[in-house]
């Protein structure tokens, strides 16, 4: 007799995932657990995915979906980057370990490849070198993984100290560490933290400065690739 597939579907399970991704994180992601969480066996979702890594490959493939989707700039190279690193950076926030699953996973998937296919795109009519176009992506796209990544572990971290010792102050251990250091080992870094610049990690604005460095390299390659053609030329 022929076996009846489970009562889901595949949009439930993706929805499912993000949920239990959301509530704890990638670290105790399982099938077992999304198998709970869906009411079903966990064999059953076998009928849909064949490994975990194929369902955060699918997970992965909705999110540059949802990039590619949202994703609209008709300008020159550099605002094409930059209106892509701002939307990149909404979406994954928006989808929780979203980051973590892009780095996770091999672009095998249709949409991932139209992602990549797209941000080369943005530097095609540029001077620079095949290997320099593939680069650029790679540095934008690496940049605004771990600034995401970096404000969701920041995230985390505060939340596992309350929950640990029910209060939180912050910069209070800091203090004591830095009171215990010499004005040689750390002087700049108290300053700046005594002056509260710490506070503008995660931020739009250390955001879209970051970009700006960015985006103002890849200018200064293209220029230098430019002089390089002219004298050959």
């Amino acid at each position: 007799m022929k076996k009846q597939q489970p009562q889901i579907s595949e949009d439930r399970i993706l929805e499912a995932s993000w949920e239990l991704l959301g509530e704890d994180g990638i670290e105790k992601f399982s099938l077992r657990r999304l198998a709970d969480r869906l009411g079903i066996q966990a064999p059953s979702l076998y009928w849909y995915f064949k490994s975990k890594q194929k369902l955060y490959q699918r997970l992965a493939n909705q999110v540059s979906k949802v990039i590619l989707d949202e994703f609209q700039s008709e300008g020159d190279w550099k605002e094409q980057l930059g209106v892509l690193a701002v939307t990149m950076r909404e979406v994954l926030r928006r989808y929780p370990c979203s980051t973590q699953l892009m780095m996770m996973t091999l672009p095998h998937e249709p949409d991932i490849i139209r992602f990549t296919n797209r941000m080369l795109l943005c530097v095609e009519s540029t001077p620079l070198e095949p290997e320099q176009k593939m680069q650029v992506a790679t540095t934008l796209v690496n940049f605004v993984y771990y600034f995401v990544m970096d404000d969701y572990q920041h995230e985390r971290n505060v939340t596992a100290i309350l929950q640990e010792n029910g209060t939180f102050i912050p910069g209070e251990e800091m203090n004591r560490v830095l009171d215990t250091m010499s004005d040689t080992d750390a002087g700049l870094f108290k300053r700046m933290f005594t002056n509260k610049l710490f506070e503008l990690m995660g931020t739009d604005s250390a955001f879209d400065f970051g970009v700006k460095v960015i985006l103002l390299g890849i200018e200064q390659v293209i220029e230098e690739q430019k002089q390089k053609q002219n004298q050959k030329g």
